[in-house]
């Protein structure tokens, strides 16, 4: 009988990509709070709606891969800012459709290019070619998660 691979947590792809994200979150969220007073889930639905116009929590949620929770105190405290408002959604009564206030419009305007700064200096170190296949490994590995969530009977337990 054969001894099972051991599991080393450093070289497990999983955990690897949750601490690379735990870091960058943890760098750019540090300007953004000191900055602009944002959590990251505050700057990712100001984000959101700054790109998108308008959403529902639930489009926030799925767009910006917060839970329920997450999204809630997020807007909670973004409207209670006068950054977001939310309006009556015409087709669905049990949800409202968020955007940004004048206000929020202005964070976002000041925000982003701190943000496009913090990629830039992160990813400084990278070419343009490594930056590209980066890009395009996440995007696979990504979208190889949701195929394996989308399906019932893959293998994963």
């Amino acid at each position: 009988m054969t001894k099972p691979t051991p599991l080393r947590l450093h070289d497990y792809l999983p955990y690897r990509l949750a601490l690379a994200s735990h870091r960058v979150s943890r760098m750019v969220g540090r300007a953004y709070r000191a900055r602009f007073g944002l959590s990251i889930p505050e700057w990712r639905v100001i984000a959101i709606l700054g790109e998108e116009g308008e959403a529902t929590a639930q489009g926030l949620g799925d767009a910006a891969g917060l839970d329920k929770v997450s999204v809630s105190r997020a807007v909670r405290a973004l409207v209670e800012r006068g950054l977001v408002e939310k309006r009556p959604h015409g087709r669905d009564r049990r949800s409202s459709l968020l955007r940004l206030t004048p206000d929020g419009e202005a964070v976002y305007a000041d925000v982003a290019p701190a943000a496009l700064a913090a990629e830039a200096a992160l990813v400084s170190e990278l070419t343009g070619e490594e930056e590209r296949v980066l890009a395009a490994l996440l995007e696979r590995v990504r979208n190889r998660a949701q195929a394996l969530l989308d399906d019932p009977s893959a293998p994963v337990d």
